[in-house]
């Protein structure tokens, strides 16, 4: 009896911000607090003053410059096109203001959502995985169909259950991957490594979920193989580290860190533009 055809994976391009089928919604819905990422302050729902008629960035070429360097850092993981040309039909806030309060709800649970679809995604993609890849399936599917719900049943969608139904999963991925590395994995699962030296480390295949790592060197470090999901790695130097095959690497976190030309970055992922050569 044929098999029937297991549900397509999210593209790789519908779980990354397309900012120009967005109505500018981080620009709007998120707030940000004035610091070395943001030049000034702008509480939820009001619209930043860089943002133009267009939904374009007004400095988005000189956005670090210009004291925005969060900005930079920030990706929605396709949820802001999905919000805007799905949820609410491709009317925006400015059209209907009346939905303005609703789509800025909505956005963040939708932003939670595609970020589980990213790591689902990628543990479907691992050969070492291909035993979970029945369940991996099933809860990809279950959480498509969140994404494609309502305004009002995404408002009131409880994301901590959703988390803790892909979670184990998640980690049962982590732990078959990690165990192809070849060496006894470290854990330093949610690790205080503020600033730690960390430089020429050999973390391959280790436990990075929840980690710490702001301003920490690892430079020339071996993490390949490494789960960083979670991992925080604001102004880390990742200058010559090797990163290939990490699982659950996601752009934010290249982007929030620093690194050059001979830092390798898995597949599918972009070499940040102020990297050093």
């Amino acid at each position: 009896m044929p098999h029937s055809p297991a549900p397509a994976s999210p593209d790789s391009t519908a779980l990354r911000g397309d900012c120009g089928s967005c109505f500018g919604l981080c620009c709007v819905a998120l707030p940000f607090a004035k610091s070395a990422d943001f030049a000034m302050n702008k509480p939820s729902g009001t619209p930043c003053r860089n943002l133009g008629d267009d939904f374009r960035c007004g400095i988005h070429e000189k956005l670090r410059p210009s004291g925005f360097s969060g900005c930079t850092v920030y990706d929605c993981f396709g949820a802001g096109q999905q919000v805007s040309q799905v949820t609410f039909g491709g009317v925006s806030w400015r059209e209907a203001p009346e939905t303005a309060r609703q789509m800025y709800e909505v956005f963040p649970v939708m932003r939670q959502l595609h970020e589980l679809l990213r790591y689902l995604t990628e543990a479907l993609e691992r050969d070492a995985a291909r035993s979970l890849h029945g369940e991996l399936r099933k809860v990809l599917s279950r959480v498509t169909a969140l994404t494609e719900g309502t305004a009002d049943a995404l408002e009131t969608l409880d994301v901590a259950a959703v988390r803790a139904e892909v979670n184990p999963l998640l980690l049962k991925t982590s732990a078959l991957v990690r165990s192809r590395a070849g060496t006894k994995p470290k854990s330093r699962r949610g690790a205080d490594l503020l600033g730690a030296r960390l430089r020429s480390a050999k973390l391959r295949g280790a436990d990075l979920r929840g980690a710490l790592l702001i301003a920490a060197d690892l430079s020339g470090a071996d993490l390949s193989l490494a789960d960083m999901i979670g991992a925080d790695l604001r102004d880390a130097d990742l200058s010559g580290a090797d990163l290939t095959d990490a699982l659950f690497l996601t752009q934010p976190q290249l982007n929030a860190a620093r690194g050059d030309a001979a830092t390798r970055i898995p597949p599918g992922l972009e070499r940040p533009g102020h990297w050093s050569a």
